[in-house]
């Protein structure tokens, strides 16, 4: 796995998994929602021109697409695209809070190959997660995974973002997921977009990243995206996955009008890579752009050098340092040593990056069904 680690660092031909946002209109306003989504942006990629990323993506022989947004499903031309996808050999995994997902849609869902469905859910009852997600957003995605059984679509996902308030529920998300016959996805919660603002109120203290760890070390069935590599200097036993940041080398983002970005948690400026509508298109971006050339070169550890469980953690995620206002080369802000708490100390509040978008609405809207 080691030599494996380290070819993957130099970047590949292709990514293994692109995300790609097919839209900022949302009709939830997550507190914690990466993107700042809400409004469509007027500039979003028309349908000849996603199609023409697809194309672009099928020539590349990219494994899979990630699909969210926003509300991917909002998409007027939503399944035209998915259908294109997947009719040119491109799988497809979408991300959705499920409030599209009737009854009549589950069954054009399950009738469609090469397609999986990730359900969002961050509470495993309706207060924890409408407090996050929304009121109302609970029984939604509790509706959409009914539809979605009733019509036989096959195992799904059910998808959380990791807080402080849920992590003493993982044996209720793992009980709702069998319940479903699906899988559970676990993710690591970013200071990104409106993550930013409520970040410090919502990420896992340190007495739960340790129960997390163990957790997940007991459930190797439970996926995570490698989502949590920095845990791996607690102990000697490391979490499934590469252990690497993957950005720039093995996944990349693409937003809803056509920026590439490094990878889906840092949509700002100094990660962009360039726009998929500039001659060259993805391809070139990809495979030539300076950003991605520098991310593959040989990374220093820096302040973690000292540490001796940098080979362990690989100094955690890139996102998350450059979001706290820490430098890239230094401790991840959940250092599970406590390196990432003494540099926060040092960060003034004036210095943080801001988010490149924000497509918020200014008012939350209720959730309905269209």
């Amino acid at each position: 796995m080691a030599k494996l680690t380290d070819e993957l660092k130099l970047g590949l031909d292709a990514p293994i998994c692109m995300t790609w946002e097919l839209t900022y209109a949302c009709n939830l306003a997550c507190i914690h929602c990466l993107s700042s989504s809400g409004r469509t942006d007027p500039d979003e990629l028309s349908t000849a021109e996603a199609k023409a990323v697809i194309d672009e993506m099928r020539d590349m022989q990219v494994f899979y697409v990630n699909i969210g947004g926003g509300e991917p499903m909002i998409r007027p031309d939503f399944f035209e695209l998915v259908d294109y996808a997947t009719s040119s050999g491109v799988g497809v995994k979408f991300s959705t809070n499920g409030s599209r997902i009737t009854p009549e849609r589950a069954l054009q869902l399950a009738a469609m190959e090469y397609l999986d469905i990730q359900i969002s859910l961050d509470g495993a009852d309706a207060a924890t997660n409408d407090a996050v997600r929304g009121d109302g957003s609970f029984d939604t995605a509790i509706s959409a995974m009914d539809a979605l059984q009733q019509a036989n679509f096959g195992p799904f996902k059910i998808s959380v973002v990791v807080t402080r308030h849920n992590v003493p529920q993982l044996d209720e998300f793992k009980a709702l997921a069998d319940q479903y016959g699906a899988e559970l996805r676990l993710t690591r919660l970013r200071p990104a977009g409106r993550g930013a603002d409520t970040w410090s109120e919502l990420h896992p203290l340190a007495d739960q990243q340790v129960e997390l760890y163990h957790w997940l070390l007991a459930h190797p069935d439970v996926l995570t995206g490698d989502s949590f590599f920095h845990l791996n200097a607690l102990g000697d036993e490391s979490l499934p996955g590469l252990n690497l940041c993957g950005a720039g080398r093995v996944v990349c983002l693409i937003d809803p009008v056509g920026d590439v970005y490094a990878c889906p948690f840092v949509l700002h400026d100094e990660f962009k890579a360039g726009n998929v509508r500039s001659t060259g298109g993805f391809k070139q971006i990809w495979q030539e752009s300076d950003l991605f050339a520098q991310l593959r070169e040989p990374q220093s550890a820096g302040a973690c050098a000292s540490c001796g469980q940098f080979d362990a953690c690989q100094g955690g995620c890139m996102a998350a340092k450059f979001f706290t206002g820490l430098p890239l080369d230094g401790p991840d802000p959940e250092c599970v040593t406590g390196h990432g708490e003494a540099s926060l100390a040092s960060v003034g509040s004036g210095s943080l990056p801001e988010p490149t978008t924000n497509h918020s609405k200014p008012v939350p809207v209720m959730l309905g069904r269209r």
